[in-house]
């Protein structure tokens, strides 16, 4: 198989220091398995950006991502941007919408020595996010966004819900639920939202039709966010809209462990980028301090999902390298701050590499 070209969006706040670290480990893991060394094409992005290019990101950046196979896009720090900037979408809703990157698959796995830090120890699930409508206003329409105000004390959101967007991302959490424990859950709210959010639990329903062998259920949002603190290790793959699969999403990554440790991957059928659920923490930026786990799991993802599509089993096992690497470290008492351990960004990426290099 040729050479992977992937992009490298560094990102605001601890961006800079995790996303090296996600690059350096994933360099290790394809060395470990013999597969060819990735191109990396570093490109402007972010609030080191807009001096330059007066934008956060470029149509020169976009342009070369068309050009990649996938790309890591360190966390954005939107609000830190001057004006114009800050009123525009932020750098990863415009990537998500320019390039209709519609699943946003977040995973939630604790960690074995992190079962102190993890409020559901047994958590293993999957939230499928659909990620290109719902009640996220920035990214739900061609121009403009789904949000006005007709007047200086009215306030309104579009919320869109298309049968076209609900079943190419059922699909997506249908394929994935067939791939793990076989059980998927619907979450909704259409006991008040009955048109809108009725559309996606029943067109939701119609896919599952398609898959007899996956157990199919569903819940509406605020009764999943108790079963999932109460009994989180009973879930496998679970599809939401856009805002609830976000909110889920921080709260399962919680239930795990850590924000620290949830990582996530955007794609379409055609590209990906990897993308760690958590935000750009600029309160520990500089600092060497910021857990370098979601972008690394993050990339594996990635890896996972490029290996798949081409067809290139080293690409799997690199990433399946990457993740016994991360876990076993973890395991083996190396962790950052987040997790009760005293490892920092670079230590912890070392570590990693080093269990790599040794053959696991």
């Amino acid at each position: 198989m040729s050479t992977c070209r992937l992009g490298v969006l560094l990102g605001d706040g601890i961006g800079p220091e995790i996303t090296p670290a996600a690059v350096a480990v994933v360099d290790a893991a394809l060395a470990a398995v013999g597969a060819p060394a990735i191109e990396w094409v570093e490109l402007p992005m972010g609030l080191a950006a807009i001096p330059e290019h007066g934008s956060a990101l470029p149509a020169s950046t976009l342009e070369a991502l068309a050009g990649t196979d996938g790309w890591l896009l360190g966390p954005v720090d939107g609000v830190a941007y001057p004006e114009p900037q800050r009123s525009q979408l932020n750098p990863s809703g415009a990537l998500r919408k320019h390039f209709d990157l519609y699943a946003n698959v977040r995973p939630a796995r604790a960690f074995g020595r992190a079962i102190g830090r993890a409020v559901v120890p047994g958590a293993d699930l999957v939230i499928v996010r659909e990620n290109t409508e719902g009640f996220y206003a920035d990214r739900n329409t061609f121009a403009g966004t789904g949000e006005f105000m007709p007047t200086p004390d009215v306030a309104v959101t579009i919320g869109i819900i298309t049968r076209a967007g609900v079943e190419r991302i059922a699909v997506a959490a249908f394929e994935l639920a067939r791939r793990r424990r076989k059980h998927l859950t619907i979450v909704h709210k259409a006991n008040v939202l009955r048109l809108s959010m009725g559309l996606f639990r029943d067109v939701c329903r119609e896919v599952g039709e398609r898959y007899p062998d996956v157990v199919v259920d569903d819940l509406h949002i605020d009764a999943m966010t108790v079963h999932l603190v109460r009994r989180g290790a009973d879930f496998d793959v679970v599809v939401a809209e856009n805002m609830f699969g976000d909110i889920l999403s921080d709260l399962t990554g919680e239930l795990a462990g850590s924000l620290g440790i949830a990582p996530s991957l955007n794609s379409s059928d055609t590209r990906a980028m990897a993308q760690a659920a958590h935000g750009s923490a600029p309160d520990i930026a500089g600092r060497d301090i910021a857990n370098p786990i979601a972008m690394i799991l993050s990339s594996a993802m990635l890896l996972d999902w490029l290996g798949n599509r081409r067809g290139d089993e080293r690409l799997v096992d690199a990433a399946r390298v990457v993740d016994d690497a991360v876990r076993a470290v973890v395991d083996g008492g190396t962790s950052t701050r987040d997790l009760g351990g005293t490892a920092t960004t670079s230590s912890f990426m070392a570590a990693v590499v080093e269990h790599i290099a040794a053959g696991g």
